[in-house]
């Protein structure tokens, strides 16, 4: 009964949204310029929703930027930017200093482990987070180590020493990259933890890239080389003749970042999400999920100075939510998946207390 009364409430406050979305923009002819910065990984998706949204919306401009997820909660909390694109929630301490700072789920992402390694790029090596830690750490230096042949029977590993590649910038990537390996790693939980940066241990070789693009291009030039890199950056990923990895999920099970899996990841602790909605989605425990998944956020002020700016806020962020055809087309473009119902209606009560 419950599950049947939210699909109900979602369905009605849906289509009051979409009214919205169709007519409250005209309610207002003066010239307004969102600012929005943050996540490479949301940068294509927030690119795209700039183009369509001013269309719809002459009056309204929307200025977009990837400068990494911690600059965008950086720029929203030093009252800079109107909006931070983010893959990761703010954190306990900065919720509390700053309770008028709100992370709204936009959408549902992913990321994958991507690897370049002569001659093995065009199968799916299996990895699991203890693997991919001590990769990190410097405990596994070499790509036919035992840890990595074991979950590899039958592969003919090189003999060669692995380049770990991560962010160098704050970055909502690297919060939930290591928090895969916190969740799963007791020792990286006990020495490390995770963030948008942490205190990287030495590893001789290791190398540190800007944004998605730049990991991606950092993969691309070093043989023998493993990193992390946001789905949105899939076509970019193939282009480059990157391998993919299958990790290892809370069931036990090695599975790709497909739409099937990243919805079953969500699906599985999505039902869990609070009010504030800051919620890990990595390292799902049930059957047929994709350890890497988060939430998409834009991370944005309740108190705005200007009554008009506030509004077109509230509306550009309704209308970026609203369950339809065409959105789900910018999405699936990127491969993100939708908010569900229970998600959608905590995103639009905390999009309506922005004034």
């Amino acid at each position: 009964m419950m599950i049947a009364a939210q699909r109900k409430s979602f369905v009605a406050r849906a289509v009051v949204a979409l009214a919205a979305a169709m007519f409250g923009a005209h309610v207002n002819a003066q010239q307004v310029t969102l600012t929005e910065t943050g996540s490479t990984l949301l940068a294509p998706l927030f690119e795209t929703w700039s183009n369509a949204y001013s269309k719809a919306h002459p009056a309204v401009r929307l200025s977009v930027g990837a400068t990494g997820s911690q600059a965008g909660i950086d720029q929203v909390i030093a009252g800079k930017v109107n909006i931070g694109a983010s893959d990761a929630f703010m954190s306990d301490a900065d919720a509390i200093k700053h309770p008028q700072i709100i992370s709204v789920p936009l959408a549902i992402a992913a990321q994958t482990i991507n690897y370049n390694v002569p001659g093995l790029n065009d199968i799916h090596l299996k990895l699991d987070g203890p693997t991919l830690a001590g990769i990190y750490t410097g405990a596994i230096r070499t790509w036919d180590a035992p840890q990595i042949a074991a979950l590899n029977p039958g592969v003919q590993l090189p003999h060669h020493d692995i380049v770990p590649v991560r962010r160098s910038e704050g970055s909502g990537d690297t919060f939930v990259f290591t928090q895969f390996l916190t969740f799963s790693t007791q020792s990286w939980e006990d020495a490390l933890g995770y963030g948008t940066t942490i205190d990287w241990p030495s590893v001789p070789g290791a190398l540190a890239a800007v944004g998605n693009a730049g990991m991606v291009n950092a993969l691309k030039a070093t043989s023998y080389s493993v990193g992390y890199v946001g789905v949105s950056y899939e076509k970019d990923i193939a282009a480059a003749h990157l391998g993919t990895a299958a990790l290892k999920n809370g069931a036990g099970e090695f599975t790709l970042p497909t739409k099937a899996t990243i919805t079953a990841g969500a699906a599985s602790l999505g039902a869990r999400t609070p009010p504030d909605e800051r919620l890990s989605l990595v390292f799902a425990p049930a059957s047929g999920t994709y350890p890497l998944v988060n939430y998409e956020y834009a991370v944005v002020s309740t108190r705005q100075p200007n009554p008009a700016v506030a509004s077109e806020i509230r509306k550009f962020l309704e209308w970026s939510i609203l369950p339809s055809e065409e959105n789900a087309a910018y999405l699936e473009a990127v491969h993100f998946i939708p908010l569900p119902p229970h998600t959608w209606e905590l995103s639009t009560n905390q999009i309506e207390s922005i004034k």
